[in-house]
């Protein structure tokens, strides 16, 4: 068994350079041929009857005193199959504004569509790019404003299902129903009209003087406020009349219920001994469970959760957990799997406390505020009570709604907006559930029901480390159970685990991150299944004076199981930014042989691994690899701040800023000893991201992510100079080039799937001396809202990200480390503590 060694945390070698991304070809947008005079011809006509319908709508309010917007909303569409070049549907010096845009999908292509605001005076705005490309031509003799005119395929007045982007189906009806109004709202307007604080007190106004109830709490995201309010169809359609500052309209999700399975009452004296050889640390670093409470006086609990530290959004509410799946959530997160510590007998070290919020009601639903306000709002009270200490949130609080496209959310942004922070030195990590499969007619088709049923939300969250489950629970001890067999066979995924594998885009992140164990269901001869306590994951029950322990499974108890690794690694490594601690998770997983071949997984073919990914994340986390190094296999980590985005010299274009380069510290001499022997590299690159949320699309100049980071490794046969010119085209002499990556198929996951989200993760393995020659890597910045949206003011924004490196050799008696360590200088730290 080799000793435990500590990660080793490289600091200032990272060399910033100017950087200038290589030409990406990409692929070319869709658009179809069209008869330049029919089809202007028929686009003129169009915008002009739009017109003529706006004018005639607005004599008919004015005949009858009914308030008028001072703009129009537009909706244009594509053709089927082909795209729509919304960039060119924008132009913010005219206060022409493009608010939303939607794919229809249909059986041969999607259709797109893109609903804009056009202010009073600008009514002439597309009709003049329609007559110039009737009648002008570029300096290559093509019709001018081509791209754009040619991929409209129709354009009319915007009615209530543009500005709604939610499924049909949730449009309310004659009866009202609860709505999420996004708001535009603009950073640099001059007359002050679309303020933020005049957009807000517009709308309650509005909704007043309409009598519809409005909720008073709000979301803030860059360039988007949301509210909530209570709406039939009708009230919809007068709001859209009134206002002009409707981006889109949505609905609002119900919460889904927890599933609990009861156990049979424990003896107070597994308490008792567990607690005897239990050690407590006096510590700031805590685990905070949102949830329905905590029953703080359970003797297991009690020791690391005061009364002080249990709070609520809502003081009626009180702080008892009226569910039981706080105190159960809360188990685990202090101790992991109870029957472990139970049946281990050694000595444990909790080295974390515990801190709760309530975020849901003890009876009905919650008020219909936002859930990303109650979110925001949990995550203040408790840091407001507790402000110096280290806070790892857990929330395993979902809506019944699938998110079938990997879309963001209201609820899922707020999330990202709390993990990114209000500055550099105030990021979240924040652990939610991935959301369960609990229909037990559902159950019978795993594992099919899987692949069908979609992470939930808030489980889309880019910053989030969103938690799957899989697992090891086979064995059957109940009676009540003869001639019962597992569902799933030990290593597979859970049968409650819900998956990303229907998101058809690329563009959403890869979740779930990562499974940890959820348990397991039942199944006879005849196709019945039943859950049953043997298969399920112990933990402190609610209500202790009639039993000590209960059983929890799904995504729930897999999150919690996260949240206590996540401790764990946070306390070996107090100076770990939040980013690490996700990446270090990520980092140490892997995809058991049970996954892969479950789901018929060629890990050669990289549309393969993706269909994994989409399932079960990067895998299952090792909590030895997570939280040490040895001799044999070596992690260094590099925490860095980086400015991905400038101004040019002399001009006001945005451009990308800055590369950094690392030349890691390869034991080298060992590596070229072991010559044909096979080592295997892994990076991790995580950050986190400023959400910029609402249906404007996800391509060309608008995006959800405020930045995005990619890393690249040498090839063997690449020098420093020509990686480095490879790269980055700053680095080349005029006219240079000739720089292809040749060694691009040797990572497993592959550049394309990794590149998705906001933690990106790959490994390949190679011979000893072509990986000591492979020591050179490059993190660079890709683009993002923050340098296209430069009315925002944010293109000079810093950001920080984390690095991990790992080098894994398969012979126990190699030591890597030690050379490492004398070539930074860093004293060798043991460390064989057992903590939980």
């Amino acid at each position: 068994m080799q000793t435990n060694l500590n990660h080793i945390f490289l600091e200032g070698i990272a060399e910033a350079s100017v950087y200038r991304p290589r030409q990406q070809q990409g692929s070319r947008p869709r658009i179809p041929e069209r008869n330049r005079v029919s089809h202007s011809e028929f686009l003129d006509n169009r915008l002009r009857e739009a017109w003529s319908d706006v004018d005639r709508t607005n004599s008919d309010r004015a005949a009858v005193a009914l308030p008028i917007r001072s703009g129009t909303y537009l909706e244009f569409k594509s053709g089927l199959g082909y795209d729509l070049i919304t960039k060119s549907l924008e132009d913010q010096r005219k206060g022409i504004r493009l608010l939303n845009v939607r794919e229809q999908p249909a059986d041969t292509g999607d259709v797109t569509y893109a609903t804009v605001y056009v202010p009073r005076g600008q009514e002439s705005y597309f009709l003049n790019k329609v007559r110039q490309y009737s009648t002008n031509e570029t300096i290559t003799g093509k019709p001018k404003n081509a791209p754009l005119v040619n991929s409209i395929d129709d354009v009319r007045v915007a009615f209530l299902n543009a500005l709604w982007t939610d499924s049909l189906d949730l449009q309310p009806g004659d009866n009202p129903k609860w709505c999420e109004a996004w708001l535009r709202f603009e950073i640099t307007d001059t007359d002050g009209v679309f303020r933020q604080e005049n957009v807000y007190n517009n709308f309650i106004s509005t909704c007043q003087s309409l009598g519809i109830e409005v909720k008073q709490n709000s979301l803030v995201f860059p360039e988007r406020l949301v509210l909530i309010f209570k709406a039939t169809r009708d009230n919809l359609i007068e709001l859209i009349n009134r206002l002009d500052t409707l981006a889109e309209i949505r609905a609002v999700k119900e919460t889904a219920e927890f599933w609990l399975q009861e156990s049979n009452s424990e003896q107070s004296s597994w308490i008792d001994d567990l607690l005897g050889r239990t050690i407590f640390a006096d510590t700031t670093i805590s685990v905070c469970v949102l949830d329905s409470g905590v029953t703080y006086g359970h003797r297991l609990l009690s020791p690391v959760i005061s009364q002080h530290d249990c709070l609520t959004v809502v003081e009626a509410w009180g702080v008892r957990d009226h569910l039981g799946h706080g105190t159960l959530m809360s188990g685990l997160a202090t101790y992991g799997d109870l029957q472990s510590s139970f049946e281990g007998g050694s000595t444990i070290h909790v080295n974390h406390k515990l801190t709760s919020v309530k975020i849901l009601p003890p009876s009905g639903e919650n008020s219909f505020d936002l859930y990303g306000s109650i979110t925001q709002q949990a995550i203040s009270r408790i840091e407001i009570q507790r402000p110096t200490w280290n806070h790892i949130y857990c929330m395993a609080v979902t809506t019944m709604e699938q998110i079938g496209s990997g879309r963001p959310s209201s609820w899922s942004a707020a999330i990202d907006q709390s993990a990114f922070g209000e500055n550099e030195e105030s990021k979240r990590l924040i652990i939610i559930s991935a959301g369960n499969i609990s229909d037990r007619a559902q159950w019978r088709s795993y594992p099919d029901s899987n692949l069908l049923n979609s992470i939930q939300d808030p489980a889309q969250s880019w910053n989030a480390l969103t938690v799957g489950a899989y697992t090891q629970k086979t064995r059957i001890t109940s009676t009540s159970f003869d001639g019962w067999s597992p569902l799933a066979q030990a290593g597979e995924l859970s049968p409650y685990s819900s998956t990303s594998n229907m998101w058809e885009t690329t563009k959403w992140p890869i979740k779930p991150d990562v499974v940890f164990e959820g348990g397991n269901l039942l199944r006879d001869g005849e196709g019945n299944v039943d859950s049953c306590g043997d298969l399920g994951i112990l933990s402190t029950s609610s209500r202790p004076l009639l039993q000590q322990f209960d059983i929890i499974s799904a995504t729930s108890a897999a999150t919690a199981q996260a949240s206590n690794m996540a401790a764990r690694i946070q306390t070996l490594y107090p100076d770990a930014w939040p980013e690490t601690v996700r990446g270090l998770i990520v980092h140490s997983a892997e995809w058991t042989d049970q996954l892969i071949s479950q789901f018929a997984i060629d890990i050669t073919r990289k549309t393969s691994v993706k269909k994994l990914l989409r399932i079960c994340g990067y895998g299952v986390p090792s909590l030895d690899k997570a939280l040490f190094s040895t001799s044999s296999s070596l992690t260094l980590i590099a925490q860095e701040y980086i400015q991905p985005y400038d101004r040019a010299q002399g001009g006001s274009r945005l451009i990308t800023k800055d590369m950094h380069f690392f030349k890691l510290p390869w034991p080298n001499e060992v590596l070229r000893d072991l010559g044909e022997t096979q080592v295997k590299v892994r990076i991790t690159l995580s950050y986190f991201i400023e959400p910029g949320p609402g249906e404007v699309g996800w391509k060309d100049r608008y995006r959800y992510a405020s930045h995005a980071l990619r890393f690249d490794l040498n090839n063997p046969s690449e020098s420093e100079e020509e990686f480095i010119k490879r790269v980055n085209v700053a680095a080349r002499q005029e006219d240079e080039t000739g720089f292809s990556d040749p060694g691009s198929e040797r990572w497993v996951i592959g550049k394309t799937n990794r590149s998705m989200g906001s933690i990106h993760s790959d490994s390949y393995i190679d011979n000893a001396a072509n990986i000591a020659a492979c020591n050179f890597l490059a993190v660079y910045p890709v683009i993002g809202w923050w340098r296209e949206r430069k009315n925002l003011d944010k293109w000079g924004s810093r950001t920080r990200y984390s690095l991990i490196v790992s080098l894994i050799t398969p012979n126990q008696e190699i030591d890597i480390y030690t050379p490492v360590m004398h070539k930074v200088s860093i004293p060798v730290t043991i460390v064989n503590e057992v903590t939980v």
